[in-house]
């Protein structure tokens, strides 16, 4: 099995290339992004790119984008070429050549909280500029066969933004601010692995073009706070802040996202989030 990572240098990619080399029928890793050099992908150009280089792959992850929703809003135009142009672009490129996309989706492409959670069939109306782009891909390829999105909640490890610059300020001593309420249904790094590795065994018979990759708990940042310090075991101080009303524009402060098939397929055991986030933090060196 061949294999392409579009966005290979990106959080997420970097952990599948990883988990990928250490699978058995993984033939070859193909990887390509802006920044390599000798298979250089830029999506406001897509057209320019060589896509005989897809000719013999059967699966095309694609994690490439501009995932900053402020940035999204500010520079929509810029964002959309690259983020839906671009992406769709390549996309149909792929298809065409009877590759088999993996395009990474997000809980954004849902709108504001209805104080139910969103599922696989839940109609997707997005809000913010971010979720539109997404929405807008889902939108275009859904009916495609070789077409599948996964749908990520906030991807928890202790590679993410938020977590490494609190174990930072535990190493420095220094005060962290965590903003609340900022609620998310977590997944973990290891488990968005797990479900890479399940649907390119089960690509067939899993027929529905989504699956949200979502924990079963709501989760706040203070919620994470307290379990990184009960893990840990070692000191953070931190002040909890609400933060300005321009934050909370182009993020809803809750997402409740659930899937109706990750447990029920046996996709993710039934665990609870400190559980699940106790591996995340192994290795982690204080």
């Amino acid at each position: 099995m061949k294999i392409a990572v579009v966005g290979s240098s990106g959080y997420i990619a970097r952990c599948l290339i990883d988990r990928l080399k250490g699978e058995n029928g993984i033939d070859s890793i193909l990887e390509i992004d802006r920044s390599n050099a000798e298979l250089s992908l830029e999506l406001r150009k897509a057209e320019t790119f060589d896509y005989n280089a897809l000719n013999d792959i059967d699966y095309a992850f694609f994690t490439a984008a501009i995932s900053g929703p402020d940035q999204c809003a500010k520079e929509f135009q810029k964002c959309w070429d690259i983020n839906v142009k671009g992406t769709s672009f390549f996309i149909r490129q792929a298809l065409s050549r009877n590759c088999k996309v993996l395009f990474f989706s997000s809980d954004a492409v849902f709108g504001e909280d209805s104080g139910k959670a969103f599922h696989e069939e839940s109609p997707t109306c997005a809000v913010t500029a971010y979720g539109q782009m997404k929405k807008a891909v889902e939108d275009t390829f859904k009916f495609e066969n070789g077409f599948k999105a996964v749908r990520l909640s906030y991807v928890a490890s202790s590679h993410d933004k938020f977590i490494k610059y609190c174990l930072e300020c535990v190493r420095n001593g220094s005060r962290a601010e965590v903003f609340h309420p900022f609620y998310r249904n977590c997944i973990t790094l290891s488990e968005v692995g797990n479900i890479v590795m399940w649907l390119l065994s089960h690509w067939e018979s899993y027929s529905h073009p989504f699956l949200n990759a979502a924990g079963s708990e709501l989760i706040s940042r203070v919620h994470l706070v307290d379990e990184l310090i009960r893990q840990t075991g070692k000191s953070l101080k931190y002040s909890v802040t609400m933060p300005d009303e321009t934050f909370f524009e182009n993020r809803p402060k809750i997402t409740q996202m659930e899937s109706r098939y990750l447990y029920t397929y046996g996709i993710l055991e039934v665990k609870s989030f400190a559980e699940r986030f106790q591996t995340e933090l192994e290795g982690v060196v204080l």
